[in-house]
Parts: structure tokens; C-alpha cells; sequence
């Protein structure tokens, strides 16, 4: 029951994480992970794809070494773990590594080409690195804090 009751939690986690960035697994497919990485034994185990392993090593990682420290490295796993082919649909994105301005500052917007509305525009590439440092150092003081 226990196994089971954590296939269910990890494989809910994996798929509401999904849903909020805006993708939609396939439930099957997402359980089916989960359990080949627990080694659980369940009928009806169907293959699932390298971005849907991808997601559950993520989650994996995230909950159950949730007291390992936060890192640069790790980060760079995460990111490497969700773009396995180094593609975002067709584009072409750097992967385990910080983002450059080379094709122009990052983003968000909605509308159609050439009506496009901007709803946020990140800091330049040339700060990630120094701001990510310093979060990376305020997570680790906190995780302290918290496991103290």
C-alpha cells in the first residue's frame, strides 16, 4: 500500500508540475516512469518518452533529496533532464548552462507575429550569473535554518 500510495502522490506531483508550465502528460505514461524509477513492479507498464523521464528524475530528485543542497550543478542536471535533445519544440536552446542575450533579451508575450504584447522581460544574461549565485547562497543559509 505504501509503494502504491507513493506511485499515485509522484505521479499527481509530476503531472500538476507539468500542467502549471503549460504541458499536459499523458497519466499512463507519467505513472508508468514513476514506477520503472521506484522499481515498482505494476501491470500495463507502457513506454514513456525522454522528456517524461526527464520530468519524473526532477521530481525524484527534488522530494526525495530535498535536504541536498540546491546547486549550479544541479540546476544544470534539471535543465539538461527536461531539454534531452537540447530543442524547445524547434527551437534550438542552450542547455546546463545560463542563458545569453545572443537572441536578444528573454521574453514572455502572447499575441500574433508582429502584434506580440511583452508581459515580462528578464534582467540582461549578463547578471544571471551573479544573481543565481546569490540565490543559491540565501537557499543554502535557509535550508540550514530549516533543517536546524
Amino acid at each position: 500500500m505504501r509503494d502504491e500510495a507513493r506511485l499515485e502522490t509522484l505521479t499527481q506531483e509530476v503531472l500538476k508540475t507539468s500542467e502549471i508550465e503549460g504541458e499536459h502528460l499523458d497519466k499512463k505514461s507519467v505513472r508508468s516512469s514513476v514506477a520503472r524509477h521506484l522499481g515498482i513492479t505494476i501491470g500495463g507498464l507502457i513506454p514513456s518518452d525522454r522528456f517524461v523521464d526527464g520530468v519524473v528524475e526532477i521530481i525524484l530528485d527534488a522530494t526525495t533529496d530535498c535536504n541536498k543542497a540546491l546547486t549550479k550543478k544541479r540546476l544544470f542536471q534539471w535543465h539538461q533532464l527536461l531539454f534531452p535533445t537540447s530543442r524547445s519544440n524547434s527551437m534550438k536552446i542552450k542547455v546546463g548552462q545560463w542563458r545569453d542575450d545572443a537572441q536578444g533579451p528573454m521574453q514572455v508575450v502572447s499575441g500574433a507575429i508582429g502584434r506580440e504584447r511583452i508581459h515580462y522581460e528578464a534582467p540582461p544574461a549578463e547578471r544571471v550569473e551573479k544573481e543565481m549565485k546569490q540565490f543559491l547562497t540565501w537557499m543554502k543559509k535557509k535550508n540550514r535554518l530549516i533543517l536546524s
